[in-house]
């Protein structure tokens, strides 16, 4: 197991997710002084496991975030890619725990807005091994990501992302760089500032 090398990636993505919990209880208490947007989404992921060519799985992701300042904002996610597994291996599944800070625009085009994302945090991985008892292994992860948010119902807004990962040091000085598309939803359940929110 690789643990020494990611303290600090386990740390931050700690850190980062207590803010983001800190920052949901206060949007809470403060529901009716117009309080900050918090959202909560789930969506549907098809990622290129950069596991052997060609090779793609699927899996559900979790997130939650709020805004901090005009567009800037933390948040965490949870993904498990697990789904279809290509029948060449005998057994795959990525997981991340991630934590961030991200970007999102006032609306551009129509009531779309665009937002950035940068995050870190642990990766784990199953995967097929001749040795019985080595199956399953953890890496720190850094991923940047991008999409789009449109909505479609008051506080509710499909979310289209792509995202890039970094698996530090999967086979020694190089990474393992699983990428992929994931489309959603998030609700946000209160604190919808009119000015970035103009849709509804």
């Amino acid at each position: 197991m690789r643990l020494k090398s990611h303290w600090s990636a386990l740390f931050c993505a700690v850190v980062a997710l207590c803010f983001v919990r800190s920052g949901v209880a206060q949007v809470a208490e403060a529901a009716d002084r117009g309080a900050r947007p918090i959202g909560f989404g789930v969506g549907f992921s098809r990622y290129f496991l950069d596991y052997g060519p060609g090779r793609y799985m699927e899996g559900p992701v979790g997130r939650a975030s709020v805004e901090v300042f005009h567009g800037f904002g933390i948040d965490g996610s949870a993904r498990a890619i697990f789904m279809n597994t290509p029948p060449e291996l005998t057994r795959m599944q990525q997981n991340t725990f991630l934590a961030g800070a991200y970007y999102e625009s006032h609306p551009l085009i129509g009531r779309l807005r665009l937002f950035g994302r940068f995050a870190g945090g642990i990766g784990t991985i199953e995967f097929p091994s001749h040795n019985p008892l080595y199956t399953r292994d953890s890496y720190t992860v850094y991923a940047p990501s991008g999409g789009v948010e449109y909505p479609i119902v008051p506080k509710v807004f499909l979310r289209a992302d792509y995202e890039y990962q970094f698996w530090r040091h999967y086979h020694g000085t190089n990474d393992l760089n699983p990428q992929g598309f994931t489309i959603g939803v998030t609700y946000y359940i209160q604190g919808m500032h009119p000015r970035r929110h103009s849709g509804y």
